[in-house]
């Protein structure tokens, strides 16, 4: 395969970017054409936000070519709408993507309790076996598919460490923005009666639940929609500051009398604002901190 390689100002970035896959490119890709130099200009956001610049002052767009594409005729109707910057063609090496990704995921220990184990790791003969009593080890065997969640993000630690040391068996649990059903699926390995894991992506949902099947556990996964009414014992949430703000009255009520609220997904400094934000319903503290994040708890009054 082959790549269309175009240098163009910020002003030009974006327009060109959709008229290049409107064209036919298969992907397009835009990076700082400064990079690595004295000139390399940052570009980011607060978590969950978008920056405010959306391109840098000289781009690199990469447009990913079909085989037998001719270039030219891809170029033809950027030049007829006036997009026509300088550019040049580059192979792009064969390479195992999925081999690839996979080589960069592997087992992670949470805990002298939890391990995360990749669904191409699950026969590794260095692996712990799991163990059915009581404070045993348990093996989340995960498939990310396009869902979120790995497992490795400091968040994920953070709230598989509180399930880890206080669910009590038989105690219902909803997982709020379950991404690829981590936390959903650790809950009723730890002995979790009901769990209910919800998504607003369906992609999410569909990794949740066949991740819930590989490691045979039973939980019920929907989109926001999709949710019976009532409450659970714990709800726990690990999403941004910004929609956990947003969804404060939502989640708290989904919070039986008496039980935890586990919110993450926050760094240190937005913990102040984010537990102001349930301060009507929750009192919510930070139970632990990790490289920066936290993990807020707390129980209705």
């Amino acid at each position: 395969m082959r790549e269309l390689v175009l240098t163009c100002p910020e002003s030009q970035a974006e327009d060109l970017s959709d008229a290049l896959l409107e064209a036919g490119a298969l992907a397009v890709s835009t990076e700082d054409a400064d990079g690595d130099t004295e000139h390399e200009q940052a570009l980011f956001g607060e978590p969950g936000l978008e920056p405010e610049t959306q391109a840098w002052h000289q781009n690199r767009v990469i447009a990913l070519l079909p085989d037998g594409q001719d270039p030219a005729q891809l170029m033809a109707p950027l030049v007829a709408a006036g997009l026509a910057p300088e550019w040049s063609l580059r192979d792009v090496p064969d390479t195992d993507w999925v081999r690839l990704t996979q080589s960069q995921f592997g087992p992670i220990v949470v805990s002298d309790r939890i391990w995360i184990v990749p669904s191409w790791h699950r026969d590794d003969a260095d692996l712990p076996a799991p163990q059915t009593e009581d404070g045993g080890i348990i093996r989340v065997e995960l498939d990310p598919g396009l869902a979120f969640g790995t497992g490795s993000h400091p968040t994920t630690h953070l709230c598989l460490q509180w399930l880890s040391s206080h669910i009590q068996d038989g105690e219902t649990v909803l997982d709020y923005g379950c991404g690829s059903g981590i936390l959903a699926i650790a809950a009723r390995m730890l002995g979790a009666g009901t769990v209910h894991a919800v998504d607003i992506d369906e992609q999410a949902v569909i990794s949740t639940r066949q991740n819930a099947e590989a490691n045979h556990v039973e939980l019920q996964a929907f989109l926001p929609d999709g949710l019976p009414a009532g409450s659970s014992q714990i709800v726990v949430a690990n999403i941004l500051s910004n929609p956990l703000k947003v969804m404060a009255p939502m989640l708290a009520a989904r919070v039986a009398p008496g039980g935890a609220l586990v919110l993450s997904g926050v760094l240190e400094r937005q913990a102040d604002e984010v537990a102001r934000a349930y301060a009507p319903w929750i009192d919510l503290h930070v139970w632990q901190a990790r490289e920066g994040w936290v993990c807020l708890a707390g129980r209705h009054k």
